[in-house]
């Protein structure tokens, strides 16, 4: 059974032109001790997957799907202190921008002592769990590579790097001992040498702690270098599922090559200052989306069946929604 059961999940929201799908059918699992890939270009709804996952959604929104489970238990049904305490306990967040996610008007020190569950603390007098508090909090920052860490806890958010602060947000996300960490664009804008250190710890979480990960990013390196599988998300609906090195060796929706083709260290054959590959056109927004296959006026292999929803399929465990996949000849 996976950790994380999504099928079919929809969500739409209001907008000046009316209710739109921000969300169209998306299905996701994540087993345990896996680390899966989310990918998309900027607005096709990754945030917002996330989001519907935690239950960080507004309530004017309306969230639908076959299932949504967490280890067997339909998060849907649970009331609103259920799902709290469950998100709680086994899932965790880190989000993209390090230094808006923290408090700026507390120490780094306070803010992850407010973190560590009273269980974990146990019994006796006020200076003892004081005491043993200090000593998780200098743990944690120490398994995820912050040594100088009295210095950090003394420090205010915009006083530290963003690579800190980062490792800083992972080491609060881990302090409840969770199954699942989402980790929400957790490399953008840093440089590379920060982001590779990031990339390890996560990494390294994985293998020693057994710990899932939801991977979220349009960055294609990054994400071939640690994740398992991928879920290849398009303008709200998912395109292609599969195992990372199927996905890549042999994908079979033209948005998935076209991700990939537009990443130069994936292409081998690449002559000097050659032209990138692109496709044409941009994402279109959510009060103007085309009926049917949502990338159809972008798709090079775009015909007249392509006005209707294509089903999913699926060769083995490699799932894709295309009328016409890349392993079909175009008549």
């Amino acid at each position: 059974m996976p950790l994380l059961d999504i099928k079919n999940l929809t969500l739409e929201i209001d907008t000046t032109g009316g209710r739109v799908k921000a969300l169209d059918k998306v299905s996701l699992t994540i087993d345990e001790s896996e680390i899966r890939a989310l990918v998309g270009e900027s607005g096709s709804g990754k945030s917002l997957i996330v989001k519907s996952i935690v239950g960080a959604i507004n309530d004017t929104w309306q969230l639908t799907a076959d299932r949504l489970n967490w280890k067997g238990n339909d998060l849907l049904s649970m009331t609103r202190e259920e799902r709290r305490r469950t998100i709680k306990d086994d899932i965790a967040v880190i989000f993209q921008n390090p230094v808006s996610s923290l408090d700026p008007t507390a120490s780094l020190g306070e803010q992850l002592e407010e973190t560590i569950p009273d269980h974990l603390i146990g019994k006796g007098w006020f200076w003892q769990r004081q005491q043993k508090r200090k000593e998780m909090v200098s743990r944690q920052l120490h398994k995820v590579g912050i040594k100088n860490h009295e210095l950090c806890l003394s420090s205010f958010p915009h006083q530290l790097s963003d690579a800190i602060c980062q490792k800083f947000m992972i080491a609060m996300a881990l302090v409840s001992e969770p199954k699942l960490l989402i980790a929400d664009e957790p490399t953008m804008g840093m440089e590379t040498t920060v982001k590779s250190q990031i990339l390890k710890l996560l990494s390294r979480l994985n293998q020693n702690r057994n710990l899932s990960i939801l991977f979220v990013s349009h960055d294609l390196l990054a994400i071939s270098s640690m994740c398992h599988s991928m879920t290849v998300l398009y303008c709200g609906q998912t395109v292609e599922s599969g195992l990372m090195a199927n996905l890549r060796k042999r994908p079979l929706h033209p948005y998935t090559k076209a991700l990939l083709d537009s990443a130069p260290s994936f292409s081998k054959d690449l002559l000097p200052k050659s032209n990138l590959i692109a496709l044409e056109g941009t994402i279109p927004t959510l009060q103007h989306l085309p009926i049917g296959c949502r990338l159809g006026p972008r798709c090079p292999r775009a015909q007249k069946e392509c006005v209707k929803i294509p089903a999913p399929r699926h060769i083995h465990n490699h799932y894709y929604s295309c009328h016409f996949p890349l392993h079909r000849p175009l008549k």
